[in-house]
């Protein structure tokens, strides 16, 4: 079976009939209840908190945000969906927005936000113009503007693999997220889930992760010379001087320029 994002853009695989079809399965609102509450239980959040939920589609995780007693605004790029929230008479508030186009809210808006199943569509041109990793800079960047100090984010997602996997994490890392994926059924590649848990900047509340392993986010540790052994020292400079050297060349072939001889 075709994978969604595959068949066509969301605005456009999610019409009027594939809508209804969605938000009408017992088995899709199972799944989605249940990585709701999974993303939840991961953030580990306090009462009454104001939530974004990203992709909300037909308010089937906002129904469960809820229940568990937080406010929320939901946003998606299909209109057919958010028509179908709007008939079920979903509490949350409903924005028709591109998550790839940034997060267009004021900065500081949210506690916290959650996305189930959507951010796998980001790694997609969709049109000739379009560029997957500029749109996922962009979207990490207004997310993490969009929340308070501390905020957290859990998005559940279907990478296609682990280059488009690592992809989404590292523009995450770029934005100044800390985090890392938590992977649910490792062993089982039908039941398998990866969840991105995010915080922006120091949070008051942990997130849990109580018995799960995570690859984490980790910013790269700049070397310091004054750490270096003089070998160390002499082997750098030594590959250092055979890349410039190489470089010359190469600007020799095609400029015409001779190098000196060596004597």
């Amino acid at each position: 079976m075709s994978r969604p994002e595959y068949t066509a853009p969301p605005e456009i695989f999610y019409n009027d009939d594939e809508s209804k079809k969605y938000t009408t399965s017992s088995r899709v609102q199972h799944i989605q209840a249940e990585m709701t509450l999974r993303a939840l239980e991961l953030l580990n959040l306090p009462e009454s908190q104001h939530v974004l939920d990203i992709g909300c589609g037909s308010g089937l995780s906002g129904e469960i945000l809820t229940e568990e007693g937080h406010t929320w605004v939901g946003m998606d790029i299909s209109a057919s969906m958010l028509a179908n929230a709007i008939d079920k008479e979903v509490e949350g508030d409903l924005m028709l927005a591109d998550m790839g186009q940034g997060i267009p809210f004021r900065a500081g808006s949210f506690d916290a936000a959650i996305s189930i199943s959507a951010i796998q569509w980001l790694c997609n041109a969709d049109t000739a113009d379009a560029d997957p990793k500029r749109r996922l800079m962009h979207f990490f960047e207004t997310l993490y503007s969009s929340l308070k100090r501390g905020g957290k984010v859990c998005c559940q997602f279907y990478p296609l693999n682990d280059k488009q996997r690592d992809t989404i994490q590292s523009a995450a890392k770029a934005t100044g997220f800390s985090g890392g994926i938590v992977v649910d059924n490792p062993d089982s590649k039908k039941n398998q889930k990866y969840y991105l848990v995010l915080t922006a900047g120091q949070s008051d509340e942990e997130i849990n992760l109580e018995g799960v392993a995570m690859e984490e986010i980790k910013k790269r540790k700049k070397t310091s010379k004054k750490d270096e052994s003089r070998k160390d020292y002499i082997n750098r400079k030594k590959d250092l001087m055979k890349k410039r050297g190489k470089m010359v060349a190469k600007d020799s072939k095609y400029t015409g320029r001779k190098r000196r001889p060596k004597f």
